[in-house]
């Protein structure tokens, strides 16, 4: 801590001395609330919606709304708001990030914020991360609410559509940060404004915020269809590859994360795939395919970044250890794998729609959000999302130790050392919870204590109810529990008997993490409530974080002591150059996100332009001036550009032009090359403007206007969603090659928005060409019906596969021009009424 902080105080504190006035007046309301009867308080919801209705502010009415959900928690729940949990209830009504430690009782500190922005009636959306924790939080908190009148809802990953309409129209909606992205990208996918679940992004309450804008934030979230390219090329490229020799052929760059094929590798590739110049723009297809296939290979490691199960590779969450089922790794990694460990490659899928966490949560009006570890992440924070972060003090002094890392030449020598340990503390009686980073690791450490014969639980973060369930008595007497980094997550480790006399419940780290933040989460799973505890983490010159940032320093005083295999150091100083490396990484990984954002913001914005238009569509707004406006860009793009002004190409490009503008919706032989040699450009535009709007009258006669603003919105959501989608692509391609152009002196990130904002510009010409082109053929006989363009087959989250439509049986209700009970939107006879 700093001299000037040390005179000053911290920001958190400066800050938490602001709101102890607000916490007073609440205090004060306090034997008011006592004093009313139940229906009294239940009342007090009631008035304080007609107040805000009046003009008083949240603000204004807070000391007393929070008040009332105090009381209200004692006489529905058994609990009371501690001091503390109000200052973090402000922080976030404030629209801050409250980092209070574990065992606080966060999931209560959530309740007095909600209550009062529900007062609004436009909504509250609570996010935790996974489904179990948003079932308990709502299962445990919704009497408060409902005692006070509002009601409250859960979104699970089994809901069908009217439920989830139901839980999103609720004053308050637990649920996870995936469903509530799926379901946005989702309503703006819909044909029919009734199939919208969500309401507008009002206030969002984030628990473990910096799971999920951090960790998760580069994360998109993506629903995809089938695509259509071949499997075959993923095996020759696979086969090619593993007659790579490394250094010779290839070399990597592990802090990059990538793999470069060296002059003869590239000389091989060109043998190989009969090339004359591999680096030739058009072979990039084949460059993609080997770079995916390398990258599988010799990069990505079976058992720790993946699995395979039942001839399926399923990916291993880095941060929690668990499989990912139904996420799959894109840009064609994945399938480069699967080839790799000779299992069948799937079909790349076509994205729908995407977003990520960072612009998904960007788009509240007001954002919030609390967790145990922040303050090492305070300046991503506030950079990304304009939050800050408030360090809430802990009701009662932490005295729980932390003891200095223990630093071990080698990872054997350093496992062996952690099961002595484990078993000592077994034998005590004392419980021991052991972080592990991988399953890998889990499994090693668990072969070892059997050997031993110690009796231990493994979790890897996958079965999130149980291993609630035992992470929960993870304090109990003789408890040893093995888990991965994110494994029971949420969940209070309460002390079991005797065991405050032997120490608490001891921590073990057997690696340090890449961030700090994740081994302050592993720390504070000890230490609740003020109950003692120990933590220690064991560190080998041979883990990741050590080999490939540790300073070489450290490895020089390693090697000057000459420490054998199984003997260790312990210094202040060693913990610092490990502190060192790792605020080295988590600066590194700060700027990719930084980075990505930029790139993120470009068809963030594109996005933000589409589902608004889509919208418009959908609220059956008149379409015909746009229509009108369109015929004018077209005619006048098609002037503008065939018309050059050289007197002598003057005929012979009028004659391109009208066969142009047939083949959009002038009528062959309408016009002639003579009839418009003697107007000006200007008047050759109103003329086209003209024939189409005389055309396009007539056509709204032939089906009446209220048919014809229909037939405007089938195509134009048609048209729009098949553009849209092939545009993610895109630009999806241009961000894998534009790293390329700061070989060029360019910058990248400026490269990008410059040509997305060129290919947006087209897209959105082709919309309009290939509308009015549509609308102009449409015949009377069988004008065009609302369907989605591609139908859902997956989205990248994990178990959320279940999406995967059936054929559906053709029951006796379901006739042929109905629409199909599979939710596909189409009529019964072009979907599933195909299969018989």
């Amino acid at each position: 801590m700093g001299i000037f902080q040390k005179i000053f105080g911290s920001y958190s504190e400066k800050e938490v001395k602001r709101i102890i006035p607000i916490v007073n007046k609440i205090d004060s309301f306090d034997s008011q609330m006592q004093s009313l009867s139940d229906s009294e308080l239940r009342a007090k919801t009631d008035e304080f919606k007609e107040r805000l209705e009046k003009g008083e502010t949240l603000n204004s009415i807070l000391p007393e709304a929070f008040a009332v959900v105090r009381e209200a928690a004692w006489r529905t729940i058994g609990l009371k708001h501690y001091r503390e949990q109000l200052i973090g209830g402000i922080v976030l009504h404030q629209g801050r990030i409250s980092e209070m430690k574990t065992g606080e009782g966060k999931t209560l500190v959530a309740t007095a914020p909600a209550y009062l922005n529900a007062l609004t009636g436009k909504g509250v959306h609570i996010v935790t991360v996974n489904d179990y924790l948003a079932k308990r939080d709502r299962d445990t908190m919704g009497p408060v609410y409902e005692f006070l009148g509002l009601k409250v809802g859960v979104i699970l990953h089994e809901l069908d559509q009217s439920q989830r309409q139901e839980a999103y129209r609720c004053d308050i909606t637990y649920g996870t940060n995936s469903e509530y992205g799926f379901d946005y990208l989702r309503d703006n996918m819909v044909i029919y404004k009734e199939e919208r679940v969500q309401r507008g992004l009002n206030f969002a309450i984030v628990d473990e915020v910096d799971s999920i804008l951090i960790d998760e934030a580069r994360t998109p979230l993506i629903i995809s269809g089938e695509g259509e390219k071949s499997t075959e090329f993923y095996k020759i490229a696979d086969y090619f590859a593993k007659t790579l020799s490394e250094e010779k052929d290839f070399t990597k760059d592990e802090k990059a994360n990538a793999v470069i094929l060296t002059d003869e590798g590239i000389k091989k590739a060109e043998d190989f795939f009969k090339l004359t110049n591999y680096a030739d723009p058009e072979n990039m297809e084949i460059q993609h395919h080997v770079v995916q296939a390398l990258k599988a290979n010799y990069m990505m490691k079976r058992d720790k970044d993946y699995m395979v199960r039942d001839g399926e590779v399923m990916i291993v969450d880095e941060f929690t250890g668990r499989m990912m089922e139904g996420r799959r790794y894109s840009d064609g990694l994945h399938q480069a794998i699967e080839a790799k460990e000779g299992v069948k490659v799937e079909r790349e899928s076509k994205t729908l729609a995407t977003i990520t966490y960072q612009n998904y949560f960007r788009m509240f009006n007001k954002l919030s959000g609390m967790t145990g570890t922040a303050l090492t992440e305070e300046n991503e924070f506030r950079e990304i999302y304009g939050l800050d972060v408030i360090v809430v003090p802990t009701h009662k002094p932490i005295a729980r130790q932390d003891m200095p890392d223990v630093v071990y030449k080698t990872a054997k020598g350093k496992f062996k050392a952690i099961v002595e340990d484990i078993v000592e503390t077994y034998k005590k009686g004392q419980p021991v919870l052991v972080g592990t980073v991988s399953i890998e690791k889990s499994e090693l450490l668990s072969d070892m204590l059997k050997r031993k014969g110690v009796p231990h639980q493994v979790l890897n973060a996958k079965y999130h109810e149980q291993e609630a369930e035992i992470i929960a008595g993870a304090g109990e007497k003789g408890t040893v529990t093995i888990a991965t980094n994110m494994a029971g997550r949420g969940t209070d480790i309460k002390l079991g008997e005797d065991v405050v006399e032997l120490g608490g419940l001891k921590i073990i780290g057997t690696e340090r993490h890449e961030s700090r933040r994740i081994d302050n989460q592993l720390r504070g799973r000890s230490g609740r409530q003020g109950d003692p505890g120990l933590s220690r983490f064991y560190v080998s010159l041979e883990d990741d974080l050590m080999r490939i940032f540790g300073s070489d320093k450290l490895k020089d005083i390693v090697e000057k002591l000459g420490l054998g295999d199984d003997e260790a150091i312990e210094s202040k100083m060693v913990s610092g150059a490990i502190e060192n490396a790792q605020k080295k990484v988590e600066g590194n990984n700060f700027d990719i996100r930084k980075t990505l954002l930029q790139y993120d913001d470009v068809i963030n914005k594109q996005r933000e332009i589409m589902y608004k238009q889509r919208s418009e569509v959908l609220e059956g707004e008149d379409l015909k001036d746009q229509i009108y406006q369109m015929l004018d860009d077209i005619a006048s793009s098609a002037v503008d550009s065939h018309i050059s002004g050289v007197e002598e190409e003057f005929e012979n490009e009028l004659a391109k032009l009208i066969d142009f503008m047939e083949e959009l919706y002038v009528p062959k032989d309408s016009v002639t090359v003579e009839e418009l040699s003697n107007l000006l450009n200007d008047e050759i535009k109103e003329k086209f403007v003209e024939i189409g709007q005389g055309i396009y009258s007539q056509k709204e006669e032939e089906f009446t206007p209220e048919q014809m603003r229909e037939i405007e919105r089938v195509v134009l959501l048609r048209v729009v969603d098949t553009k849209w989608m092939d545009h993610i692509d895109d630009m999806d391609h241009l961000k894998r090659g534009i790293g390329l152009r700061a070989y060029r002196q360019q910058d990248p990130a400026q490269a990008y928005q410059f040509e997305g904002s060129e290919m947006f510009e087209e897209m959105v010409h082709n919309i309009k060409l290939e509308t009015i082109k549509y609308l102009f053929h449409v015949q009377i006989q069988k004008a065009p019906e609302r369907e989605r363009v591609v139908k859902e087959t997956h989205t990248n989250q994990a178990d959320d596969d279940s999406v995967k439509k059936q054929p559906v049986k053709k029951e006796k209700t379901t006739g042929r021009n109905d629409p199909c009970p599979c939710g596909s939107g189409k009529k019964y006879k072009n979907c599933c009424g195909r299969f018989e």
